[in-house]
């Protein structure tokens, strides 16, 4: 955990979040300020800062970063019309919090 990241303190509990999806590796919270009618982030509990700071060692975790987000996509009637997981790296990218995470 880094003690400043905004989503390392969701994942301790520092901060509340509406959380819809949790187990060991993973939590998944409803965006408090969405640009979707369905907005969900879903991110690792291990602070990692991008997609750019992983390692072949973390594919099966982003395998199932990306299992969760269908998975929640079904859970909340979107899949069928459609849906996007995106990951926004760095600031160019659009990333606006330093921890891995998909919209």
């Amino acid at each position: 955990m880094t003690t400043g990241c905004l989503f390392c303190r969701i994942v301790s509990r520092d901060i509340p979040a509406a959380v819809v999806y949790e187990d060991e590796q993973i939590l998944a919270f409803d965006d408090i300020n969405p640009q979707a009618p369905v907005h969900t982030l879903v991110i690792p509990k291990l602070h990692l800062s991008s997609i750019a700071e992983t390692t072949p060692e973390d594919a099966p975790l982003l395998g199932q970063l990306i299992r969760v987000g269908s998975q929640i996509a079904r859970d909340k009637g979107v899949a069928e019309t459609g849906y996007r997981l995106v990951a926004n790296t760095g600031r160019h990218g659009g990333q606006s919090v330093l921890h891995l995470h998909l919209h």
